[in-house]
């Protein structure tokens, strides 16, 4: 269950309410006892793709054209 306040409440302890919204609890900021706005944290951004993660999972098809041997020597 999560936790409902005033506006007025919610000014004075918007530190602590964002904190528990971070934790997962659900926070509703009311007006005049009407629940009016939810408080949910933002998604974090997924991790960045490593270089090389998707080695020996790609197949280069034969009538593909090779890179000249003085650029693949920049990739070994």
């Amino acid at each position: 269950m999560g936790i409902q306040v005033n506006i007025h409440e919610a000014k004075a302890h918007l530190s602590s309410l964002v904190a528990r919204a971070e934790a997962g609890e659900e926070v509703i900021i009311a007006r005049a006892n009407r629940p009016t706005v939810r408080l949910l944290p933002i998604q974090q951004a997924k991790l960045r793709r490593q270089l090389g993660e998707a080695k020996g999972q790609v197949t280069i098809h034969e009538d593909f054209d090779k890179l000249p041997e003085e650029l693949m020597e920049h990739f070994s």
